[in-house]
C-alpha cells in the first residue's frame, strides 16, 4: 500500500501594511540613489569632456583650413593643385608636371635649383638623387620640357670637340614617349676648366641613342643643358677623385608642344594629354669597348617619392574631415576630394549613442528630424592657371566616435561601480532582507490562520528550513524549522496509522467478499433461511471494505503452501464455477495424474476465481472458458485460462496486474476497481509462482505458472 502526501488547503496570507516594509524600502532607495549618483557623475564628466573637445575642435578647424591654404599658396602647393594626378611614375618613365611659373632659368644653377626646390617639383630617391620633369605655365614661353635634377657622382669624363664615339665619356640619354611616338636624345658632357675638384660643362644634345654619333652630326639647336659637379666630398670618400654632388639642368625641345601653339588661338595650355606623356632620364658612365655601360642614374628605377602632392595634404586631415578642391570658372571642376583617416578601433555603439545625446553649447547644428552635425569652412587659392576653391567639412559624429573611444575606460569604471553596487544590493536583499520578509510573511500566515478549527494541522504547513544558515537569521529559522518538523512528523505518523488500519480492514473485507458471493448463489432461494443472514454478512463486509486498496493487507498476509493435486483442483473449480456465476467452464489435461504442485488451495482458488471473473466479463455470451494443464519449463506446470473476445492493448499487458489498473470505473459496492488481477499476482508470488497474459487472434490467455513437486 502506498500512501500519498498529506494535503491541506493553502494557508491564507494576510495583507501586511506599508509599515512592515518600511526598512526594506529605505534600503532599496539608498542603493537606487547610489546607482543614480554614479550614472550622474559619469554623465557630468562625459558632458564636460564633450564640451571641451567640441570647443577645441571648432577653434582648430579654421586654423587647419588656413594652414592648408597657406601650404597650397606656396609654389609647392600650387604645383600640387596644378597636377592633381601627379604620381611617382612607372616603368615607362615620369609624367611631366605643370610648373606654377612660366619657365626655369636653366642656365643658372642657383636659380634652377631654387626654382625646383621652391616648387617642390620632382622625385626623390633614398640615395639623394632627384629629378624634376616639368613644363612652364606660360604657353608663349615656348614648347620646352625642363629636366632638373641631381645625383652623387665621381669625376666626369668629357667629350672632345668633334669626337663621334661616346662610349668613353659621361653622357645623358633622354627618352620621350608621347602620342604614340618615341624620341631619344643623347647629350655627352663637354667639360670646361676644373678647379679644386669642381667641374662644370655643357650637355650638348644630339638626336639618337648613341653610343656612336653619325658623321657630320650636328647638335640639336634648341637642346640646352648644363652639368655641375662641385661641393665637398660626400662621406667616406676623400681625394681629388672623391664622390661629389652633381646637379644638372636641361631644356628639351618638344615638337608636339611647339606645333600645338599654332593650331588654335588662343592656345590650350598645358596640353590635355600632358599626364599621358612619359620621359625617362639616364646618366651613363664611360666604359671600355665591349664592356657593359655603367648606369649612374635611371629615373625609372623604383623607390621614388613625391616631394608634395594632394594625397599628402589629405593625410593631415582629422577623422571625419573632408577636403574638397574645385577649380572655379565657367565650368567648375572638382579636381580632388580627400577624406581623413578612419578610426583604427571601433567604439561601443551604445556609448556612441549616449555621447551623441549629451548636450553641447555653441557647436553643431541640427537639420530636420535627422541629427546631422558638421562644421564647414572655405577659402580660395589663385594660381597662374586659374583659381581654386577649397571647402573643408568636419563631421562632428566622427568626433563623437573618437570621444567614445577615449571614454571607454571611464565607462568600464562606471560599469564596475554599478556591478559592485548591484552585488552589494543582492547580498543585502537575498542574504538578509528577503529572508526576514519571507519569515515574517510565513509567521504572519500561521498566526492569521490560528482561528481555523484545524489550526493544529495547519501549523504543519509553515516551512522555514530553506532559510537555515550560519548567521543570526539562519540560526533562528533553523530552530523554528526543527520545532515545526517535530510537529509535522507527529501529524504524519498519526495519519499514517489511521490510514494503515483502514486499508487493512478494507483488504480483509475484499477477501471475504469472494466466498460470500458464492454463498449467495448457493443460498439464493427466497425460501432459504440462510439467505437473509448471508445477505446481512455481505452488506456488513461491503461497509467494512469501502473503497480503499488491499495492497497493504495482501503484503502482510501469510500463506502456508503444501502439496496440492493441481488436476483434481482444476476439475473441482471448473465443476463449481457456476456457483460463482461463471458458466461454461471446461477443463482438459494431458499430463499424468496425480499432478502435485506447491500451493495453498484457498489462495489458489481465490486467484483462479479472479482470473475467471475477468475472462467471463469480456467473453461474448455463449462462448466457453477453457482451463488446460500443460508442462512448462523443467520443474513447472502451466495452467492456462483461455476465453474468446476482444484482445488487450499490448501496452497494457504488463500493467493490468498493477493495483487500481482497470478499464471500468469503480462501482458503488467497491467492485471492479482493478484489484482482482493484483490479488492473483500477489498470491501466486507468495506460492513461488507467476502469472502473465498474452493475446491470441480470437481472445486472451492467462498463464499461471506453479512449481511442480515430485510424485
Amino acid at each position: 500500500m502506498r500512501l500519498g502526501p498529506v494535503e491541506l488547503p493553502a494557508l491564507a496570507v494576510p495583507r501586511l501594511g506599508p509599515a512592515a516594509f518600511r526598512r526594506r524600502a529605505v534600503v532599496h532607495l539608498a542603493f537606487l540613489l547610489l546607482a543614480l549618483a554614479t550614472l550622474g557623475l559619469v554623465a557630468t564628466v562625459l558632458t564636460d569632456q564633450k564640451q571641451r573637445a567640441y570647443q577645441r575642435y571648432a577653434q582648430g578647424f579654421r586654423q587647419s583650413l588656413a594652414e592648408i591654404v597657406l601650404q597650397l599658396r606656396h609654389p609647392s602647393g600650387q604645383l600640387a593643385l596644378l597636377n592633381p594626378t601627379m604620381t611617382p611614375g612607372d616603368r615607362a618613365g615620369q609624367a611631366p608636371v605643370l610648373l606654377p611659373f612660366a619657365a626655369i632659368d636653366f642656365d643658372d644653377q642657383n636659380k634652377a635649383q631654387r626654382a625646383v626646390e621652391m616648387a617642390g617639383c620632382g622625385l626623390r630617391w633614398p640615395d639623394g638623387s632627384s629629378l624634376c620633369a616639368a613644363v612652364g605655365a606660360n604657353a608663349y614661353a615656348g614648347g620646352f620640357l625642363y629636366l632638373v635634377g641631381s645625383l652623387d657622382s665621381g669625376p666626369l669624363v668629357g667629350r672632345e670637340h668633334g669626337a663621334l664615339a661616346l662610349s668613353g665619356v659621361h653622357r645623358m640619354r633622354v627618352t620621350l614617349t608621347m602620342r604614340g611616338e618615341t624620341q631619344t636624345w643623347i647629350a655627352p658632357f663637354e667639360g670646361m676648366a676644373a678647379r679644386d675638384g669642381a667641374q662644370r660643362g655643357r650637355l650638348t644634345g644630339f638626336v639618337g641613342a648613341g653610343p656612336q654619333l653619325p658623321g657630320k652630326a650636328r647638335p640639336s639647336r634648341e637642346f640646352r643643358g648644363w652639368l655641375w659637379r662641385e661641393g665637398a666630398c660626400v662621406e667616406s670618400t676623400t681625394g681629388p677623385a672623391c664622390v661629389r654632388h652633381a646637379f644638372y639642368s636641361v631644356r628639351l625641345p618638344v615638337e608636339a608642344f611647339q606645333e600645338a601653339l599654332f593650331e588654335r588661338a588662343p592656345p590650350v595650355w598645358p596640353p590635355a594629354d600632358l599626364d599621358q606623356a612619359r620621359v625617362r632620364v639616364e646618366l651613363l658612365g664611360p666604359a671600355p669597348e665591349g664592356e657593359p655601360v655603367p648606369v649612374l642614374f635611371d629615373s625609372t628605377r623604383p623607390g621614388a617619392s613625391l616631394a608634395l602632392s594632394l594625397d599628402r595634404i589629405g593625410a593631415a586631415l582629422q577623422p571625419g574631415e573632408t577636403l574638397r578642391i574645385e577649380k572655379t570658372g565657367p565650368r567648375p571642376q572638382v579636381i580632388a576630394e580627400r577624406r581623413g583617416p578612419e578610426l583604427s578601433e571601433r567604439a561601443l555603439p551604445w556609448l556612441i549613442h549616449v555621447i551623441r545625446r549629451l548636450p553641447v553649447v555653441g557647436v553643431g547644428a541640427d537639420r530636420g528630424d535627422v541629427e546631422v552635425r558638421w562644421l564647414t569652412a572655405s577659402d580660395e587659392v589663385a594660381t597662374p592657371n586659374g583659381r581654386y576653391r577649397l571647402e573643408l567639412r568636419g563631421d562632428l559624429r566622427s568626433l563623437d566616435r573618437q570621444l567614445a573611444l577615449e571614454a571607454r575606460p571611464l565607462a568600464m569604471l562606471a560599469g564596475a561601480m554599478l556591478a559592485a553596487i548591484a552585488a552589494a544590493w543582492l547580498m543585502v536583499e537575498l542574504g538578509l532582507i528577503r529572508g526576514i520578509a519571507v519569515l515574517t510573511k510565513r509567521a504572519a500566515a500561521v498566526s492569521y490562520n490560528m482561528q481555523d478549527p484545524r489550526a493544529d494541522q495547519r501549523l504543519g504547513e509553515l516551512e522555514v528550513a530553506d532559510l537555515r544558515g550560519g548567521d543570526e537569521l539562519g540560526i533562528l529559522a533553523g530552530s523554528l524549522a526543527d520545532a515545526l518538523q517535530r510537529v509535522k512528523d507527529g501529524l504524519r505518523r498519526e495519519q499514517l496509522r489511521a490510514e494503515r488500519e483502514r486499508e487493512m480492514w478494507h483488504a480483509v473485507g475484499h477477501e471475504i467478499m469472494s466466498p460470500l458471493q458464492s454463498l449467495m448463489v448457493l443460498h439464493g432461494g427466497a425460501d432459504d433461511p440462510s439467505h437473509r443472514y448471508v445477505q446481512r454478512m455481505q452488506q456488513a463486509v461491503k461497509v467494512l471494505y469501502g473503497s480503499a486498496p488491499p495492497s497493504e493487507a495482501l503484503a502482510s498476509a501469510d500463506l502456508h503452501p503444501e502439496a496440492l493435486d493441481l488436476a483434481a483442483f482444476c476439475r473441482e473449480v471448473a465443476a463449481n464455477a457456476h456457483y460463482a456465476g461463471i458458466d461454461d467452464v471446461s477443463f482438459e489435461s494431458t499430463l499424468p495424474e496425480p499432478l502435485l504442485v506447491r500451493a495453498e488451495a484457498y489462495a489458489l482458488e481465490d486467484a483462479v476465481t479472479h482470473v475467471l471473473r475477468n475472462a467471463d466479463r469480456y467473453r461474448p455470451a455463449g462462448t466457453p472458458i477453457a482451463l488446460t494443464l500443460e508442462a512448462g519449463e523443467p520443474g513447472a506446470v502451466l495452467l492456462r485460462i483461455r476465453n474468446q473476445g476482444p484482445t488487450i492493448d499490448p501496452a497494457m499487458l504488463d500493467r493490468i496486474f498493477e493495483y487500481g489498473v482497470s478499464d471500468t470505473a469503480p462501482q458503488a459496492a467497491g467492485e471492479r476497481r482493478g484489484q482482482g488481477l493484483f490479488v492473483a499476482r500477489s498470491y501466486l508470488a507468495k506460492m513461488d509462482g507467476a502469472i502473465r497474459a498474452f493475446n491470441l487472434p480470437d481472445g486472451v490467455v492467462f498463464e499461471l505458472t506453479l512449481r511442480r513437486l515430485p510424485a
